[in-house]
């Protein structure tokens, strides 16, 4: 977890960041200007007014008055129509550089390995991806434009005063140290508050995400209550840390308020003292102006002015910190080397599906090795069945050939060349790999069987589920093919779920089948469809297939049985059924006897 460094920004990160403001250097360019602006036209209402009070009021000039009172209107609307184009565009400004960032980043979290989300919870990197680019977005909004026009307005402020008179501006920014110092105390308070805020609120996210992806093993298991106690802890928490950051606001403001008070009092008790003293009257007979009522009425506007920005300047701080932090969490993503690499640039019109392992060691830690010396060859259109308990490697060997883990040590090749030399997109094209748990989005059936590939007709996809068997029950959905299946599919059971995953499979017409417990999760009456669809599948493609029931793998050319990442054994069916005490036949009897059936 990143934290706050006592810096309000950090200049790499700041580089990083300005390198997406580029293509809208003209916004940036425009709202700076606008900001620069801002703090000029400030400083007008005041002179304004003294000018309005001293001249023509006090010399009654109606005339004059009615002139100056309309510049202070036209003054006003410039203002007013200026703020509203400086605010328009920094926000505008914001959401662009983080339209760009969110894509860069969904673009690279869709490129990372499998092994990255192993051990990152999806909700941190839903954080990342929202509310921490958000904070970027701030910076150009409320941080870096507008802390650059407060601190002009603050330094346009002192200077005129200083100029105009340097004793009644000292006497009343007498009270400034103390307004410095307790900025410096608030911001250094407020960032950790604002730091545990990130941090809670990403906590939260990841237990909502889990939480509620999973509601049905909550409500299966009847743990609404228990999960509800420990939502409100997480929930407490967050609620806490924003009431801590509050609690420094709620000090501070006030503070502020009596130091601006104190700095008002100041002004008036020593500018009427100047304005009635015999020492004004020698000044103004001696053809000086002093202090007049015009210029202390122009004071007290000016530390209206004065104090604003600095009320909101320790908040813009933390607020441009937060934004760096913000950066620097999503630039470590961005910055994750375990991006699948594309090695390979080997693209072959067609390959044929033959399939080689040699000598493969692999672990997901580097310490306990999932797989084990596994060697073995698949001929193209051939059948190879992996068998053997939960934990064996079956799944591991799949994920292996799809390049969502890299091997160890060994050779992983398909027709006899290793599968980093092939384009990574290209391979994966031609391996098609149906799960236990299918995945399907909230989108039309038609979309989830295509993936919105629009190379992929509708009357191919038409002519894959009626080879899978799918057309009919399709059919009878409100919309057919373009029914949405919502979240998850929840809205199909996971026999039909399946069927969808093979016509996905079919349509893209791959070389090499990977079935992984594919049939697992269906009834008889569907797995008799599927069962039938796979045969037809397999025809002239090179298969792996992966399963617990014996079943439906009696047919393939080779089975291997794996126990604890090492081949223990391999043949047909009818080989390993005659190896007496054997691993296969162990396996098959289990399952078979269990089931009252007798063992040929």
């Amino acid at each position: 977890m990143s934290q706050v460094t006592g810096k309000a920004f950090d200049w790499s990160l700041l580089k990083r960041v300005m390198h997406y403001v580029k293509p809208y250097n003209k916004s940036f360019v425009i709202s700076a200007f606008l900001t620069v602006f801002l703090a000029v036209v400030a400083l007008v209402q005041p002179v304004l007014v003294e000018r309005t009070l001293d001249d023509y009021i006090l010399a009654n000039n109606y005339n004059g008055l009615v002139l100056m009172v309309s510049l202070m209107v036209a003054v006003l609307l410039v203002q007013t129509a200026t703020q509203y184009f400086q605010t328009y565009m920094t926000n505008a400004l914001g959401q662009s550089v983080i339209r760009d960032l969110r894509i860069d980043i969904f673009n690279h979290i869709t490129s990372l390995r499998l092994k990255y989300f192993d051990r990152t919870p999806i909700g941190m990197l839903i954080t990342r991806t929202v509310s921490d680019l958000e904070t970027i977005a701030d910076i150009f909004s409320e941080g870096l434009i507008s802390i650059i026009g407060d601190l002009l307005l603050v330094v346009a402020i002192i200077t005129y005063m200083l100029v105009k008179d340097w004793k009644l501006a000292l006497i009343t920014l007498t009270p400034m140290p103390f307004v410095l110092l307790a900025t410096y105390v608030f911001k250094e308070a407020i960032k950790a508050s604002f730091q545990e805020v990130r941090t809670q609120v990403a906590h939260l996210n990841t237990f909502l995400q889990e939480h509620i992806t999973g509601v049905s093993i909550i409500q299966y298991f009847a743990r609404e209550d228990q999960e509800m106690r420990k939502f409100v802890a997480v929930n407490t928490k967050y609620r806490d840390a924003n009431i801590r950051s509050n609690w420094y606001y709620s000090i501070f403001f006030p503070v502020i308020e009596i130091f601006a008070a104190l700095s008002l009092g100041l002004l008036v008790w020593y500018g009427s003292k100047r304005i009635l003293t015999d020492q004004q009257l020698v000044l103004i007979s001696a053809g000086e102006k002093g202090v007049t009522p015009g210029v202390v009425v122009a004071f007290i506007t000016l530390l209206n002015l004065l104090f604003r920005p600095i009320r909101q300047l320790a908040d813009k701080f933390n607020t441009l910190q937060m934004g760096m932090v913000g950066a620097d969490r999503i630039f470590k993503v961005l910055d994750t080397n375990e991006v699948v690499t594309n090695t390979g640039q080997l693209k072959p019109a067609t390959i044929n599906g033959e399939i080689e392992f040699d000598q493969v060691w692999f672990a997901y830690n580097e310490e306990n090795w999932v797989l084990k010396n596994i060697s073995f060859h698949v001929k193209p259109g051939e059948t190879l069945a992996l068998v053997g308990a939960t934990g064996a490697g079956k799944s591991s060997t799949i994920n292996i050939l799809n390049r969502f883990y890299e091997i160890s040590k060994g050779s992983v090749k398909v027709d006899g060349i290793d599968i980093r030399e092939y384009d990574i997109n290209f391979l994966r094209l031609q391996i098609a790999t149906v799960i236990q748990d299918v995945f399907l989005f909230s989108d039309t059936i038609a979309n989830n069987i295509s993936l919105n590939n629009p190379a992929i007709s509708r009357e191919r996809i038409i002519a894959a589920a009626k080879e899978v068997g799918a057309h009919d029950f399709i059919e009878r959905l409100p919309g057919g093919y373009d029914y949405n299946v919502m979240e998850r599919g929840a809205t199909l059971s996971a026999g039909q779920a399946q069927l969808i995953s093979f016509i996905r499979a079919l349509v893209y017409n791959p070389q090499i089948l990977v079935l992984d417990e594919a049939t697992s999760s269906v009834d008889t009456e569907t797995e008799e469809l599927i069962q039938k669809a796979i045969y037809k599948l397999m025809e002239g493609r090179t298969a792996i297939v992966i399963a617990h029931r014996l079943s439906t793998i009696q047919n393939a050319d080779r089975i291997i049985v794996l126990d604890h990442g090492e081949i223990k054994e391999s043949g047909t069916h009818q080989e390993l059924l005659r190896v007496t005490g054997g691993y296969y036949r162990k396996l098959y009897d289990l399952q078979f006897n269990s089931a009252g059936l007798r063992v040929e």
